[in-house]
């Protein structure tokens, strides 16, 4: 699959129609297409139930990979998918960690600072991490995470706004 422009989209569409019509060598495929996709998108959100996340992104991605009418959406559509369902999960299985005071913040390229991240991330809650990932990690705009996520522009403003005073906060 290695290959860019129009040979890879033609080949991605080959793979998304082949599972359209139940082809298992194709479903695979697209397993091995999406799972670093989605696997990002859902540890990002979901954090420690990132697995227990993609396996629901997996599962409604198969059952309904015969609504996707053109195969070149498949990543907004599976990222729609992977959204949605890794909030779904972490706000279920919602965690608490208790704040700690964080003593000295690791320089850039201290590899602790990864683990900072990540804890004062599992920090936020499901729908701040969402928008705040969406928005700095995916690049989308404002009213693209309005859109993936079905909310007021307002809603995602304001939520981001939030997630940026916590991420901070605990930051410090």
């Amino acid at each position: 699959m290695g290959e860019d422009g129009r040979d890879g989209d033609a080949e991605r569409s080959r793979i998304v129609r082949a599972a359209q019509r139940g082809d298992a060598f194709a479903m695979d495929e697209l397993i091995t297409l999406l799972t670093p996709y989605v696997g990002r998108l859902c540890a990002g959100i979901a954090q420690e139930d990132a697995a227990d996340a993609m396996q629901e992104v997996f599962i409604a991605v198969f059952r309904n990979i015969g609504r996707l009418e053109r195969p070149e959406a498949l990543f907004g559509w599976v990222r729609t998918i992977a959204v949605r369902e890794a909030v779904r999960v972490a706000r279920e299985r919602r965690r608490h960690v208790p704040t700690a005071d964080l003593e000295d913040v690791p320089s850039p390229g201290d590899p602790l600072l990864g683990g900072e991240l990540q804890d004062v991330l599992r920090r936020l809650s499901p729908e701040h991490r969402s928008v705040l990932l969406l928005r700095h990690l995916e690049g989308l705009s404002e009213q693209a995470v309005a859109r993936l996520l079905e909310l007021p522009v307002g809603t995602v403003r304001s939520r981001l706004f939030r997630a940026r005073v916590s991420f901070r906060r605990s930051w410090r």
